[in-house]
C-alpha cells in the first residue's frame, strides 16, 4: 500500500479511521488523512478465510508456522520491489498505482510463487495523478480508475459478504465498469482494446 485509503474491512483507511495505529506490524504515524499518501510503501499480510481476508502480522506468520524467516523475508522483498515497480510503470502513464494485493504460495519444491493476477483493477487501485494533488487539499476523493465505485454501491444495496443472492449492478455501472477497465489498459499498455469476436 501506498496511500491512506480504502472501504474495506481490512483497508488501510477504515482501521486507521478506528484508531488503529499497529496495523499488521506497521506502526502508523498520529494525524494521517483520508488519500494521504504514506512516507513509504507498507505490506499489510492476511490470511485466507472462509469468506474474508483476516489481517496478521510478520511475527505472527512467522510464529504460527506458515512461513519461515527467510521465506517471509523473500515474500516481503518481492512484493515491495513489485509494487514499486508498478508505480513506477503507472506514473510513466499518468497514473497513481495506491494499493494492490498479491497472492503467494508454494511450490511442490518448496519455493515462493506469486499466483493469481498482478496490478489488474480488480486487485488494485489507481488513481489519475495529474488531478490527485489538487483534490486530495480541496479534501476531494481522488479521480479513480478502479472497481471502487462498483463496490460502494453494492456495500449500500446489500451485505456482499454475507448475502447469497446478490442484487443485478445497474446497466450504466457495469457500462462504467467496462468503459474503465479499457480506459486503463489502453492507458498503460498503449494499445487500442479491440473486442474479441464473439461467435
Amino acid at each position: 500500500r501506498g496511500f491512506v485509503t480504502g472501504t474495506t474491512s481490512t483497508s488501510l483507511w477504515t482501521v486507521y479511521s478506528k484508531g488503529v495505529r499497529n496495523y499488521c506490524g506497521n506502526i502508523l504515524d498520529e494525524g494521517l488523512v483520508k488519500n494521504q499518501q504514506l512516507e513509504k510503501n507498507v505490506l499489510t499480510p492476511t490470511t485466507k478465510a472462509a469468506d474474508h481476508d483476516v489481517p496478521i502480522s510478520p511475527e505472527e506468520i512467522v510464529e504460527q508456522g506458515l512461513m519461515t524467516r527467510d521465506e517471509l523475508n523473500e515474500v516481503c522483498m518481492k512484493a515491495l520491489a513489485l509494487f514499486e515497480h508498478g508505480q513506477n510503470v503507472a506514473s510513466k502513464h499518468g497514473l497513481l498505482l495506491v494499493d494492490t494485493k498479491y497472492e503467494f504460495g508454494k511450490a511442490a519444491d518448496g519455493s515462493i510463487l506469486l499466483l493469481d493476477e498482478v496490478h489488474t483493477p480488480d486487485s488494485s487501485r489507481y488513481w489519475i495523478a495529474a488531478s490527485y494533488e489538487d483534490r486530495f487539499k480541496k479534501g476531494l476523493e481522488p479521480e479513480n480508475i478502479d472497481k471502487e465505485f462498483l463496490r460502494l454501491w453494492f456495500s449500500s444495496n446489500c451485505d456482499p459478504y454475507k448475502d447469497k443472492v446478490l442484487p443485478d449492478a445497474p446497466h450504466e455501472l457495469v457500462s462504467e465498469l467496462a468503459w474503465r477497465y479499457i480506459f486503463l489498459y489502453e492507458t498503460i499498455t498503449g494499445l487500442k482494446f479491440v473486442l474479441p469476436e464473439i461467435k
